[in-house]
């Protein structure tokens, strides 16, 4: 389990109905290392700055997870976390490794609209 303060995402019927029910998604799959918790840092303090947008974690480790790792957008990554943005339930961003929270920013007003 992640110590985050974000909601957490373990199974496949979960990222289904998310994505079925949400229109905008962001979700960071990790562990609770030093590329991923500035990550779910910035989610964490940016989500109440972005209410249109779901914001959820999900751990790497997890069998729920391959759904995340077998995106073709996530294929040649390298490094945790594997930060995807869904749009009406389809992937239209994704991105490893630490992000700040300025290049956050971008990506989410970018693929989001208010």
């Amino acid at each position: 389990m992640l110590n985050t303060k974000l909601k957490h995402l373990s199974s496949l019927e979960e990222i289904n109905d998310l994505l079925k029910n949400s229109q905008n998604v962001m979700v960071c799959c990790g562990r609770m290392g030093p590329m991923c918790i500035p990550v779910y840092r910035v989610m964490e303090k940016l989500q109440d700055q972005y209410p249109y947008v779901a914001f959820r974690d999900m751990d790497f480790d997890i069998s729920a997870a391959d759904f995340i790792k077998g995106l073709s957008d996530c294929a040649s990554f390298m490094g945790l976390p594997f930060t995807v943005y869904f749009r009406d339930g389809k992937a239209v961003k994704a991105t490893s490794s630490i992000q700040s929270e300025k290049q956050v920013i971008a990506i989410l007003d970018q693929m989001f609209k208010k």
